[in-house]
């Protein structure tokens, strides 16, 4: 599974969109219905599965999937 369709699946879990519907422009509270503490879990989450440790000054930046999977990749 490549890296991008794991973490839509791991979005997915926090809301009702299916990965495949999902687009980069999507914003995680407008768009998917996230709430703060779905968005804290879901980072958490990222950090477990990605192996990485993300940066609160930058993870305060994220509001959409395209800059959490550019965030992402440059931590890997």
């Amino acid at each position: 599974m490549s890296q991008e369709m794991e973490f839509k699946n791991i979005v997915a879990q926090y809301s009702k969109v299916k990965p495949e519907e999902m687009t980069g422009e999507m914003r995680f509270r407008e768009d998917l219905g996230f709430t703060s503490l779905d968005f804290m879990s879901f980072l958490g989450e990222l950090e477990d599965t990605f192996d990485i440790e993300l940066d609160e000054n930058e993870v305060t930046k994220i509001t959409t999937l395209e800059e959490a999977l550019k965030l992402l990749e440059e931590l890997q």
